[in-house]
């Protein structure tokens, strides 16, 4: 059974609020000096569904777990933080020409990138990412695979070719069924992410990190970037407080 995990990189959440800068013309966060980019802590909980799933499984499973993220820059550390959690191997989409992409452009590219992985049993993607909150990239994924999706997991199990998931409602609990291949969004009541352990964290050091370019998923550099994108952001700064008391 192949499992894959997407993941993204995010400037850490814990920014302090006078450290918060944006560069207004480039329409991006300004990165804070020593202050390292971490893991979406609800792609944390993606990696924990995953691995629960080989635990019940049994060590003698043949369950792989594979990472798959997008970023051009300075995401080799973040993978093998994932890589130290217990996945086995992972895949980088590298190149600049990936950057500035949007929602949609993102769900495309990882979309592909998952067919050229073959035969995929299982997608887990966090219930959205922890710095534009969007949460429109996994239902994408599965929109252009044509494969079920199930969102805001607190529970996943797979038997039989069939996973079956709880999923938070805001008065309750449900619990659906799909056949695989199948996608699921994990929320935070998951509950507590694993801590990487010493031997796996030595052992992430030489696990397999493939990085493919464009090509290497079917397409061109027009189909990846911002030129690819479906909407324009006109504008990205932080609001000012103009009441007075």
């Amino acid at each position: 059974m192949k499992i894959v995990v997407c993941v993204k990189q995010i400037q850490n959440p814990e920014i302090p609020p006078v450290q918060f800068r944006i560069d207004e013309e480039a329409k991006v966060l300004i990165p804070v000096s020593g202050l390292s980019p971490v893991l979406s802590p609800y792609d944390e909980q993606a990696i924990e569904a995953a691995l629960r799933i080989r635990d019940e499984a049994g060590k003698d499973s043949d369950i792989e777990i594979t990472i798959v993220t997008i970023a051009a820059k300075g995401a080799r550390a973040v993978i093998k933080a994932a890589l130290a959690l217990g996945a086995d191997n992972a895949v980088l989409l590298s190149e600049p020409t990936f950057d500035g992409s949007g929602g949609y452009v993102t769900a495309h590219n990882l979309a592909e990138t998952i067919r050229a992985l073959g035969e995929v049993d299982l997608i887990l993607t966090g219930r959205q990412a922890a710095d534009w909150d969007a949460g429109v990239v996994g239902l994408g994924i599965a929109e252009i695979l044509d494969i079920p999706a199930i969102t805001f997991a607190c529970d996943v199990q797979v038997a039989d070719s069939v996973v079956t998931v709880k999923r938070i409602l805001e008065d309750g609990i449900e619990t659906v069924e799909a056949n695989l291949p199948a996608l699921v969004t994990i929320s935070n009541e998951l509950g507590k992410v694993r801590y990487a352990s010493m031997r796996e964290t030595m052992r992430a050091a030489k696990k397999p990190i493939k990085e493919w370019m464009p090509e290497d998923i079917g397409l061109d550099e027009a189909q990846v970037g911002s030129s690819a994108m479906r909407y324009e952001l006109e504008r990205l700064y932080i609001p000012v407080n103009d009441t007075e008391c």
